[in-house]
Parts: structure tokens; C-alpha cells; sequence
């Protein structure tokens, strides 16, 4: 693979490939690639889902839930990422064919702020431990958070986060083995953690709300999208089943869900089982140690969310103002807005967001699954070529069609009173398929006669 140096002169500039697909000569081992997207799997989040999950539907069907989502996740990415591999898109730029360009901004505008969310939350999560365990005030914490977040993400994914992340790796499954085992020295072992539950048991069929919830973080699909281009076409296989495949959300999903659980059964918390409160539980069992796995956990995270973030701004300037800046810029604007969130007591406001702007990703994944399962190779080569802001239309009346359809039905069962709520993702994903198999079918025709014309 060439050098940064080795690149025209303005690609040595930007490698982040914003605005263009990522060339062949800038693609990154299978390695180097794993290392940068497994920081994905570390988070206090997964932990804490999973165990608020149980205690609300009971650990069996959070633990279904889990294994479903598992397999889910996997079924899905294994399209994406193939695509993204074949074509060097970024999630902005395959949504400038789908959507055209008005949709695409849009998508690209829920993308880095569900981004900064998950990097305000996380963020939050580091600046908490390090005034519990050091004793500093809260805005000095966060703005140290901010500023080495911010710092990390300088660096291109090809030359600095897969070291990084790599390096941790190891280090964040040494503190989850050490958390259980202290654990369990400290107030001992019991199997309550397969028996977490609401007041007179668990419900039959929880294990769909659980599932379901889940569905809830398909951002993660389109995390997914924009680190897979960076893979070499030879390691297609590779990627899509093992990279970003079972084998990684069986550690980021199921083996984080088992400790969070079990973790919840057997520390002390005060106010209930949230982010926060495992965390300060953690320091106090762990001490120092746990600061660092704590560190450890969430700056993994965080370089996924803060870079995604920054290179998703850009291409949303780029689209929407044709204001072309650095990357190291809008990392910068990207801390600015978390530390002024992380500031600000707008969590409940974010967390009801996050809940919109979820049934949007799940829309957009129905569509992108559609589009590449129904265009076959020679059209994600028409892909390739075919994503410029010139090339692309204002609205590609297909695909804004279907994501609106899709995400107005799902809105609207997303404040249904009772059982009808938890088939608001679901009902969005499969209204947005359908709608744009239907609707796409005369433009598909239309692009497969001219395709076979210049074959």
C-alpha cells in the first residue's frame, strides 16, 4: 500500500476520501482494517443495554435478543460491506445515488449527529470516572475528553487509529475478565444473573422487545458501510464474514451483553442499573484499574464516533455549501459541539432523538439492502462512477420516496399506545424495501438496458 507521500498531491492532503471513493493504492490490509474497526466493539453501552434489557424482559430473552441481533447484524453487513468494498463509497456517497442529493444530505446530517450523541455519551461516561476517582471538577474533566478525542482522530484510519486500537484491544478484554473475576471474589458467585427480570417474571415474547431494541443501534450498520471501504477487494470474503461479521458481534453485542448482565446482578448501584452507575461501581471495585479499563473502553469508542463525525461533516459541507475544508477542522467544530452537550443537561432531549433519527438509519438500511441485492456487480461498478455531485440529481424521487414512506410509518407506530410501539423498526424497515423495489423497478429497468448497451 503507497504512502501518504506516495498519493497525488491532494490526496496527500486528505485521506479520509470524503468526497470520492477510496483508490485502490490507499486500501488497508485486513489487519491494520480489524484493529481499526473492532474499537467499535468496547463500550460501556453494550454493557448496560443489555443488562437494562434483562432486568426489564428477564435475562433469557435478553440473551435470545442478543444471539438474534448477532445474526441479524451479520446477515446485513455481509451485503454492505461487499458493496462498500466493490465500489470505495462512503455512506454520503452511496446515498447521493440513492436519495439524490437533497436526501443524501440529510442522511448524512442524522449520521454525524447520531455520531456526536454516542461520542457526548461516552465522552460523559470518561469525564464522570475522572472526577470520581481524581477529584476534578466536571467541566475540566470533559474538556480533557474533549481535547485527546479530538487529538486522536488527527491521524487518517489508515495510519494511526488501527495502531491504536490495536494496541487496547487486548487490554479492554483483560479488564472485562478481571471486572467478572473481582466481582465474583468480592461478593461472590450466583447465578441471579440468569434470573434478572420484572416484577412477576418475565413476559413470553420479551425476547422480541429485546431484539428490537437492538434495532435501535443500526447506525452501527452505516459505521459499518464507511469503514468497510477502506478493504482490499481480495479480502472481500474476509470482511464481510469475519471483520464485520458473527465473530465481531459476538464480542461487541453478545460477550459484552453476558458480562453487563452479570455485572448488574452482582454489583451494588445506586439509582438503578445506567452508565454511569456501573461505572462508579466498577471504580470502586477496581480502583485505579477500573479508571483504566473505564479509559480504555470508551476512548475506543470514541475514535470511531468522533472520527465519523468529522468526516461525515465535511461531506455533508461539501454537499449541502460546496465548502471544501480539512478534515482536522471539523474534528475540531465536532469537540466544540460535544463539549458544549456534555456540558448542557439535554440527555433526555438527545435520547429522544437518537429514537427519531433510528427509524431513519433503519429505513436507509432497507433501501441500500434493495438497491445492491437488485443491481448485481455491473451495477455497483455504475455506482462507483456515478456518485459526483454532477452525475447525481437533486432528488432521486425512488429512494426519498421509499426512506419518507419508510420513516413515516414507523413514526407513527413509534407512538402507538401498547405492543404496537416495538413494531415501529421493524414496519420501517420492510415499508422502506418494499417501497423502493417498487418504485425503482422502471429506473432499474432503464439502467440495466443502458449497462447491457455498453456492454
Amino acid at each position: 500500500m503507497s504512502t501518504p507521500a506516495d498519493a497525488a498531491p491532494d490526496e496527500a492532503l486528505e485521506l479520509e476520501f470524503s468526497d470520492r471513493p477510496v483508490p485502490p493504492d490507499q486500501r488497508m490490509r485486513r489487519m491494520p482494517l480489524t484493529m481499526a474497526w473492532w474499537s467499535v466493539c468496547s463500550a460501556m453501552f453494550y454493557l448496560v443495554v443489555s443488562a437494562t434489557l434483562a432486568l426489564a424482559y428477564g435475562s433469557v430473552n435478553a440473551i435470545i435478543g442478543l444471539v438474534l441481533s448477532v445474526a441479524a447484524y451479520a446477515a446485513v453487513n455481509a451485503v454492505l460491506v461487499r458493496h462498500a468494498i466493490r465500489t470505495g463509497l462512503s455512506v454520503s456517497l452511496f446515498s447521493r445515488i440513492l436519495l439524490g442529493r437533497t436526501g443524501a444530505a440529510i442522511a448524512t446530517l442524522i449520521f454525524f449527529a447520531t455520531a456526536i450523541y454516542y461520542a457526548v455519551f461516552e465522552g460523559s461516561v470518561i469525564a464522570l470516572a475522572l472526577q470520581s476517582y481524581a477529584g476534578i471538577g466536571y467541566p475540566l474533566a470533559a474538556l480533557i475528553v474533549v481535547v485527546y478525542s479530538v487529538a486522536l482522530i488527527f491521524g487518517s484510519i489508515q495510519n494511526w487509529l488501527d495502531k491504536l486500537n490495536g494496541v487496547l484491544l487486548p487490554f479492554y478484554l483483560i479488564g472485562l475478565l478481571a471486572a467478572v473475576v473481582l466481582a465474583v471474589a468480592e461478593y461472590g458467585y450466583s447465578d441471579a444473573w440468569l434470573n434478572l427480570g420484572p416484577e412477576g417474571g418475565a413476559r413470553p415474547g420479551g425476547w422480541w422487545d429485546c431484539f428490537v431494541a437492538f434495532m435501535g443501534v443500526w447506525i452501527l450498520m452505516m459505521f459499518t458501510y464507511d469503514y468497510a471501504r477502506f478493504g482490499r477487494p481480495e479480502d472481500a470474503d474476509y470482511h464481510a464474514r469475519i471483520n464485520f461479521g458473527a465473530p465481531f458481534y459476538l464480542v461487541a453485542f453478545l460477550l459484552n451483553g453476558l458480562v453487563g448482565i452479570f455485572l448488574a446482578a452482582s454489583l451494588p448501584t445506586e439509582g438503578g442499573v445506567t452508565e454511569v452507575s456501573v461505572v462508579l461501581a466498577l471504580i470502586q471495585l477496581m480502583g485505579l484499574a477500573g479508571l483504566g479499563f473505564v479509559w480504555i473502553s470508551q476512548t475506543r469508542i470514541n475514535t470511531a464516533n468522533y472520527y465519523l463525525a468529522a468526516v461525515n461533516m465535511e461531506s455533508f459541507a461539501q454537499t449541502v455549501f460546496r465548502l471544501k475544508l480539512p478534515k482536522v477542522f471539523w474534528a475540531c467544530v465536532v469537540g466544540a459541539i460535544c463539549y458544549v452537550l456534555m456540558l448542557a443537561d439535554v440527555f433526555a432531549y438527545i435520547l429522544q432523538a437518537l429514537a427519531y433519527q433510528g427509524i431513519f438509519v433503519v429505513a436507509w438500511v432497507g433501501i441500500a439492502l434493495v438497491h445492491i441485492l437488485t443491481e448485481g456487480r455491473a451495477g455497483a461498478e455504475q455506482d462507483r462512477v456515478s456518485f459526483r455531485l454532477r452525475d447525481t440529481r437533486a432528488v432521486n424521487p425512488a429512494g426519498l420516496g421509499a426512506w419518507l414512506l419508510g420513516a413515516g410509518a414507523g413514526l407513527v407506530l413509534h407512538f402507538a399506545p401498547g405492543a404496537l410501539a416495538s413494531l415501529s423498526a421493524p414496519v420501517t424497515f420492510v415499508a422502506a424495501a418494499v417501497a423502493y423495489a417498487v418504485l425503482n423497478r422502471g429506473p432499474a429497468a432503464a439502467r440495466a438496458a443502458e449497462l447491457a448497451g455498453r456492454g
